[in-house]
């Protein structure tokens, strides 16, 4: 049995395919994702699973170098910000205009998340990262000034 708290197979085959800089979309249920995408849809009924019950064990598996939300997201959905960033405190955090998640970002994902939330701007862009420590520790080896603070004494 696997020892990780992710036990959906196909999100963790999601997970495991990702590349650096690959882009994962959890988002909410009435999201308009694109027929050719990868979809893994977690969806049952309203709110199940909200967001926050997917986004934890991603977050325990998944390296988010970026997380990117709609621009609208800090003014009207507040709670739904400060849970990312608790959930991703080592990642960068980007906006980006509502529209271009719904159209651009759907089609540029790998994979698309989709939850049961009813969550205003609850469309979450989670770019995949590297583990800087383990990237970085070999002698000799010098991490760039971006990835510096994310390295660990």
């Amino acid at each position: 049995m696997n020892r990780n708290r992710l036990l959906n197979a196909e999100l963790a085959h999601a997970i495991a395919s990702m590349g650096h800089g690959d882009l994962m979309i959890v988002c909410d249920a009435g999201f308009p994702i694109p027929s050719t995408a990868w979809r893994i849809d977690l969806a049952i009924s309203p709110d199940v699973p909200d967001l926050e019950t997917v986004l934890t064990p991603i977050a325990a598996s998944f390296i988010a170098e970026r997380v990117g939300y709609a621009d609208t997201l800090p003014v009207h959905n507040a709670p739904l910000l400060a849970k990312l960033k608790r959930l991703f405190p080592d990642a960068d955090f980007e906006t980006t205009k509502h529209e271009t998640i719904l159209a651009e970002m759907a089609a540029k994902a790998k994979v698309i998340v989709r939850t049961g939330a009813f969550d205003p701007w609850g469309n979450i862009l989670l770019y995949s990262g590297v583990d800087v420590p383990a990237w970085f520790s070999k002698p000799g080896v010098v991490a760039p000034d971006y990835y510096a603070r994310k390295m660990k004494s």
